[in-house]
């Protein structure tokens, strides 16, 4: 019997046969079921003639968890090309895959509180439901295509077909003679189109109004992805996991034909998927290509459409074809990102497949919610001593997202059935995260400042407890003393922090805007080392700003003007993407940091100079580099110095730290560590000196991760009553 608290199993049978039924329950598990404990209690003794299962109930407030949704089995791509109700069934599922958090309202997980509950079985798939012999036996959007929901395509907003193979076919010619179209998914809408028409991805860009963000792909098997991309075991085993997410590959320099450059935005890495819809099967058996443009079907800023209507009228007129189905779906999630460092699966976006499955802690979590951070939002909420991550939600910079971001909210709270009994914020007054917490109103508020939280979700996540040495890089976080913190030294634990160092704090111009033009920090770094002088030095950078915009910079410096001081290392990266022309004018986010990266060669050894004293003084890098630069050495050298540089900084700084302080544990955070070069280097070099190193791995080290430091943090000092 399921219950809202755990799955209740009454077994009777001879002590030996027991004990073998317990360790099955271990050893042959489904793949993606989680086991967290298995608590046994004699009974007095019952003959049962039959196996049954009774109806689920809740029995107190606990919940058992939620699957994330399942990518499609192996089996039930069989039964897709078999005679008989599935065959070219495109929502075929079993108990081992298919969707569940997207199609959930309420627990317990019975298809009367899904959207499937639209969709009442057939007696064949009502047999199969209640056979416990059956792979269907209680899979609850079981489904045929006699009963369950089906797709239909449109045509400048005309139906066109509601026969499988008629629109598999129309989808198949469409992408192959280089059109778009819009396909409702798993968790949302997907822009698709074929990955090696370089027109065809450009006029998809103009139409997502997204300039530079790369696009991933879709491919038709691993041994496609192997044609155009470096492929790993680990990277491998990640792509071919149940979970399905977007993997971060190096790509190969050749491939007939080349995926289309603008796919990647000309970086070296290609966000690649495999099929994980029974409707993608079918597609890839009638397309010729091998891979598919597959992205969220939303316009910039906005979070990943879900709603049929609102998807003909906003996209239908631009489109070759939109594809629709008629199951609703409940919970929106992106595609997950992942990517391999260290040997081991880092996620970066976490939503399909990992979401709502919790971080397990130990800490009592239960009421607190914690609301994350303004960019790459998650929130957060405690149940027990699990941690619930929302999916990805986002920059909280739209209308549209803001209300994803409350209305989720709301279901978790629902669904998890937490009454929140204390808030957790970020430092910032101003975030949006922070002023929804406003909403609700009569709780205790906890704000926790940002790089203290990145370092307790790693933590969190590795279930520490003592005091750490903290390593925060990223680009933006509000500090304590009013400016923008993000090259953080703390000694810290999950209830308070010090600062020990960080980068030397350098002029932002423009404040945001200077993140989205990288060319601003790098006059910023270049006016602190040689001041005027700069207009004197012989690079391309200098000559290609307008003088005019150049003296208006060296003037809002000079006199103060909206130039909010930074210790940001990812504003650092700008800069130096910057003066070696990478980026001058950021097209997505973190852009330069990334396009440095990839000319990033561990092969090469050297470094710049630096000077750590009170803060770290960073003018022997940027001299450095201007040298480098007008001795004319390859980007690719610079880059390489400038990373070895980074990692020297980090090493030295933390062990002083550990001279002084006695600590060996350090823990990294911070979305500058998703750059593999710097983080596989500073771990490397860590481990060499014998320091316990902590990195994120199933929580991401970017903001989307922040949330759960502050709930562990908030948890710690409710525990010693400092809330």
């Amino acid at each position: 019997m399921n219950t809202n608290e755990n799955v209740r199993i009454h077994v009777t049978g001879n002590p030996a046969d027991i004990r073998l039924f317990l360790n099955a329950i271990q050893e042959e598990a489904p793949p993606a079921s989680v086991i967290e404990d298995v608590i046994m209690n004699e009974t007095g003794h019952e003959a049962y003639k039959e196996f049954t299962i009774l109806h689920s109930h809740d029995v107190s407030d606990d919940i058992t968890e939620i699957s994330p949704d399942i990518a499609v089995c192996p089996e039930c791509l069989e039964d897709i090309c078999l005679q008989g109700n599935r065959l070219n069934y495109a929502f075929v599922n079993c108990t081992n895959c298919g969707p569940r958090f997207t199609i959930i309202r309420d627990l317990p997980y019975d298809r009367a509180k899904t959207t499937m509950q639209e969709f009442p079985m057939c007696s064949d798939c009502r047999k199969e439901y209640e056979n416990t012999g059956d792979r269907r036996f209680h899979a609850q959007p079981v489904a045929c295509e006699r009963c369950g929901p089906h797709y239909e395509l449109f045509v400048r907003g005309i139906k066109i077909s509601e026969a499988m193979n008629a629109i598999i076919r129309h989808v198949a010619q469409r992408i192959e003679t280089g059109g778009i179209l819009l396909i409702k998914g798993l968790g949302g809408m997907h822009l698709a189109c074929d990955a090696f028409n370089e027109s065809v991805v450009t006029r998809m860009r103009d139409l997502k109004k997204r300039d530079g963000k790369p696009f991933a792909v879709m491919f038709r098997d691993v041994e496609s992805i192997k044609r155009y991309a470096i492929v790993s075991s680990q990277e491998e085993k990640s792509l071919l996991s149940w979970r399905r997410p977007i993997v971060l590959l190096v790509k190969k320099n050749h491939g007939k034909p080349l995926v289309a450059n603008n796919v990647s935005s000309g970086l070296n890495l290609l966000g690649v998927m495999l099929p994980y819809l029974p409707f993608h099967a079918l597609l890839f058996q009638k397309l010729q290509t091998s891979a598919i443009v597959l992205t969220s079907g939303n316009f910039s800023n906005e979070p990943i459409l879900i709603d049929n209507g609102e998807a003909m009228f906003r996209f239908s007129d631009f489109l070759d074809a939109v594809v629709l189905h008629n199951r609703e779906i409940h919970n929106r999630t992106d595609d997950s990102v992942v990517r391999i460092m260290d040997e081991k699966e880092r996620v970066f976006r976490r939503s399909r497949g990992y979401v709502p499955a919790p971080v397990r802690t130990l800490l009592n979590t239960d009421g607190i919610l914690a609301f994350g951070a303004e960019l790459t939002n998650c929130f957060c909420i405690g149940k027990g001593r699990k941690a619930f991550l929302s999916q990805h939600i986002g920059d909280l910079q739209g209308l549209e997202t803001v209300q994803f971001y409350e209305q989720t909210i709301t279901r978790f709270l629902q669904l998890f059935r937490v009454k929140p009994s204390l808030l957790v914020v970020d430092m910032h007054p101003e975030y949006l995260s922070t002023k929804t917490a406003r909403n609700f109103s009569g709780l205790p508020v906890v704000p926790v400042q940002h790089h203290h939280a990145h370092i307790a979700a790693c933590m969190a996540e590795h279930h520490l407890d003592d005091k750490v040495i903290g390593v925060a890089m990223d680009g933006t976080g509000y500090g304590d003393d009013g400016h923008i913190w993000g090259s953080e030294f703390l000694v810290c634990d999950l209830t308070d922090y010090r600062r020990i160092t960080h980068f030397e704090y350098l002029p932002l111009p423009g404040g945001d805007l200077a993140a989205e033009e990288p060319w601003r920090m790098g006059v910023s770094c270049l006016y602190k080392v040689f001041g005027k002088e700069l207009v004197n030095l012989k690079l391309p950078f200098v000559n290609n700003i307008e003088v005019e915009k150049l003296g208006v910079i060296i003037r809002m410096i000079d006199r103060k003007v909206n130039c909010p001081l930074t210790s940001g290392a990812g504003r650092l990266f700008d800069a130096v993407a910057a003066l070696l022309d990478l980026c001058m004018v950021a097209s997505f986010q973190a852009e330069g940091p990334m396009r440095l990266e990839s000319l990033a060669d561990k092969n090469y050894l050297e470094s710049y100079p630096f000077e750590v004293s009170q803060t770290i003084r960073l003018d022997g890098i940027i001299r450095g580099v201007v040298e480098d630069l007008t001795k004319g050495a390859d980007n690719a050298i610079i880059a390489s110095k400038f990373h070895n540089t980074i990692i020297s900084i980090i090493f030295e700084t933390v062990k002083d730290i550990r001279e002084k302080e006695g600590l060996n544990t350090v823990v990294l955070s911070g979305g500058v560590f998703q750059n593999k070069y710097l983080l596989e280097g500073t771990i490397t070099l860590l481990k060499a000196n014998k320091f316990d190193v902590y990195t994120h791995e199933t929580v991401p080290t970017n903001d989307g991760g922040v949330s759960l430091g502050q709930l562990a943090i908030a948890s710690k000092r409710r525990s010693l009553s400092c809330v």
